[in-house]
């Protein structure tokens, strides 16, 4: 069975637009198969900043490990935390 897919009405205005979407499903009017892969190679993931404490002692260790990879000791630290939140949510095999 297939499911008919609607025609999003013209709206004169965002308000109208804005109540039309406030109770409708945006499911009932697109078709999966027209779908395109879209590319944004410019797009930059948006960065928050965060103060830490950290021990001195740990700092220290990270800065050494930074320097022996060559990488800014905070790029480093985000790789450890973007590592450890995969694993974590089941994206990567903790033996990687």
């Amino acid at each position: 069975m297939k499911k008919a897919i609607n025609r999003i009405p013209k709206f004169k205005n965002e308000d109208e637009e804005r109540e039309f979407w406030a109770t409708h499903s945006p499911l009932d009017y697109f078709d999966a198969k027209k779908l395109k892969r879209a590319s944004f190679p410019k797009l930059k993931p948006s960065l928050k900043s965060i103060s830490i404490r950290l021990p001195e002692d740990m700092l220290a260790e990270l800065k050494i490990l930074a320097n022996k990879k060559d990488v800014p000791y905070q790029s480093l630290a985000k790789m450890y935390l973007a590592r450890q939140i995969a694993l974590e949510r089941g994206f990567i095999n903790s033996s990687q």
